[in-house]
């Protein structure tokens, strides 16, 4: 039979996307709570229905957050650029911006740009609140993760199991890291170790999170991770990660798990990395990926690197295919 219109196909979408604020075009520019909201025409493999038959689409939405305060790296402020280019890249039914702060912020109790990371929190946690199904997030420095794994824990709660996959651990407190880099505590916050109005209620369990591609953590991160019990997997056994590993599954992607000679731009290269075929193969094998995000992407310059480019374009496949 023949496939229906574009307004059939739209309004058999309805439960899914508000298409009342939306007019029937295939694309869609709309200024909304100060953010950017791009609705693109469902991919022609996902948006072809058939009389008689009920379809329903997993929508997918690029949340983009050029957060940079959470590095303490001179490179830190091409995190902004790096995220909306890596942004372009990510297969999406829609694309939501956070119109984060751009100014650095003062050093509060041990955190770096304290203030601004917590207005960047609330502000990502309100563009999160309208948005429904998986969200792949797009950086920006580590710390934009927190929001969208913290709604992906309310949604699933127990079940929910967050792949970090990260040359570092990120699990640093303000009395193990001299510079106040709030990305370097990523983790520890989400555990529920660390600073007010930077770590989510209730935090995850040790249980919950599996370490992957780290091999750049001082003795204190490898002590705090023994203390806790955390899985911990470093290049040569990377494929261990997934041992019993059953959705649903939140995937999180620091750039610098790459090895630098095949993916060099990020802030905290780190050599002797995962080569970026193998990371793909991964990811392809993880079943129910829930959401995912991708970060510390930080270009050397204003040209885009075909290559680099490529690397950020098949990870976006595997996390949404």
């Amino acid at each position: 039979m023949a496939a229906r219109s574009d307004s059939a196909c739209f309004s058999s979408l309805g439960d899914w996307i508000d298409y009342e604020r939306l007019p029937q075009h295939s694309e869609a520019h709309l200024t909304w709570a100060s953010i950017t909201l791009v609705t693109s025409f469902l991919r022609a493999s996902s948006a072809t229905f058939t009389s008689g038959i009920s379809y329903r689409h997993r929508m997918t939405t690029v949340l983009c957050v050029p957060q940079w305060q959470g590095s303490a790296s001179s490179k830190a402020p091409r995190l902004m650029a790096g995220a909306h280019r890596a942004t372009e890249l990510i297969p999406a039914d829609a694309v939501v911006t956070v119109p984060v702060l751009e100014t650095g912020g003062e050093k509060v109790a041990g955190i770096r740009a304290y203030d601004v990371l917590v207005e960047n929190q609330r502000l990502t946690r309100t563009m999160l609140a309208g948005i429904g199904e998986r969200v792949i997030t797009i950086g920006g420095d580590c710390a934009v993760d927190i929001p969208p794994i913290d709604a992906a824990h309310a949604r699933y709660g127990e079940a929910l199991t967050v792949l970090w996959i990260d040359a570092h651990p990120d699990v640093y407190s303000p009395q193990t890291l001299p510079s106040g880099a709030f990305h370097g505590m990523v983790v520890r916050a989400l555990l529920g170790d660390g600073p007010a109005g930077l770590t989510p209620e209730p935090p995850l369990a040790p249980q919950q999170v599996i370490i992957a591609g780290e091999r750049a953590g001082d003795a204190s991160e490898h002590e705090y991770l023994a203390k806790t019990g955390l899985r911990r997997y470093g290049v040569d056994d990377l494929e261990r990660a997934l041992d019993g590993l059953r959705g649903p599954v939140y995937v999180h992607i620091d750039l610098d798990v790459l090895e630098p000679t095949a993916f060099g731009a990020t802030c905290y290269p780190e050599p002797n990395g995962v080569q970026p075929q193998r990371l793909v193969d991964l990811i392809s094998q993880v079943d129910d990926i829930i959401g995912a995000a991708i970060t510390e992407h930080a270009p050397s310059g204003d040209d885009v690197d075909p290559g680099e480019a490529e690397v950020i374009r098949r990870l976006g496949a595997a996390l949404t295919r």
